[in-house]
């Protein structure tokens, strides 16, 4: 399969203030991908959505294109009204919404908040909920040695590899630290202490189909979040993933990739009928 590349299009909104940058690729359908706290990559998972969807993927306000972007949304409700207005600015009406992380928190804001807007929704290793008895850790403080290990279910592997070798080499250059430090902040700003700010309250909300995935070996978010959010949310599809992580959808891509384009596909026939 050839590589599917991205475009970047500029879209300002909030009053004029924040100025997004938005990769754009593929044909189809569309699907927004929201990244998670440690910033946008355009990675083999999205060059295969990209291969049935025209995907666009924003990064988070403040990550990346406009760092002072964070300055101007004060709040979870501001975050989620900015998203409105942007997918107003790149001209959507109703699509498929795809988010990591914190990236799949606010999705399932998004779609509590806008249920109208969303055809079919997938949470990947989704923040926003909170248990005393299962802890998320945040990424704020994690030791940087535990990163790898908390991320995969198979440190060793080539992914790990490969994460570790770009950790250690970031240790030598000072700019992809700092990039991915301020990510991390400007994310933080929505989910410190905990990423607990009301979703439960609104959970109910969302209407759209609904697949949650998850790594049963997730370091990060623990695998009982799954089940949370899926009772939480109406007739939701729970896939727990064996020998994934936090990145589910990287360290297990190719059937991780088919579970969600044959969801999305199932839930684009559902929303015609």
């Amino acid at each position: 399969m050839t590589p599917v590349e991205p475009t970047e299009r500029r879209v300002r909104v909030w009053q004029g203030t924040i100025d997004t940058a938005v990769k754009v690729a593929g044909g189809g359908p569309p699907l927004v991908f929201l990244h998670g706290e440690t910033g946008l990559r355009w990675d083999p998972f999205l060059a295969a959505l990209a291969g049935r969807h025209t995907v666009h993927a924003p990064e988070h306000p403040g990550t990346s294109a406009d760092p002072d972007a964070i300055r101007h949304l004060d709040d979870l409700h501001d975050l989620v009204v900015y998203y409105l207005e942007l997918f107003d600015g790149l001209g959507l009406g109703s699509f498929a919404l795809v988010g990591h992380s914190f990236g799949a928190m606010v999705a399932a804001e998004i779609a509590a908040v806008a249920p109208e807007r969303i055809r079919g929704l997938v949470l990947v290793s989704p923040l926003g909920l909170w248990r005393d008895d299962a802890p998320v850790v945040n990424p704020m403080i994690i030791d940087p040695a535990s990163v790898v290990p908390a991320m995969l279910h198979d440190p060793g592997s080539p992914l790990g590899q490969m994460m570790s070798a770009a950790m250690a080499n970031a240790l030598e250059d000072v700019g992809p630290t700092l990039r991915t430090t301020w990510a991390l902040g400007c994310t933080a700003k929505f989910t410190w202490p905990i990423p607990d700010r009301g979703l439960r309250k609104r959970i109910h909300r969302i209407s759209a189909p609904t697949l949650v995935v998850h790594g049963a070996s997730d370091g990060i978010v623990p695998a009982v979040y799954a089940g949370e959010f899926g009772r939480r949310i109406r007739n939701a599809r729970v896939e727990l993933v064996g020998e994934a992580g936090h990145l589910p959808h990287l360290e297990q891509f190719e059937r991780v990739t088919a579970i969600v384009t044959d969801f999305l596909g199932e839930s684009s026939k559902e929303v015609r009928a």
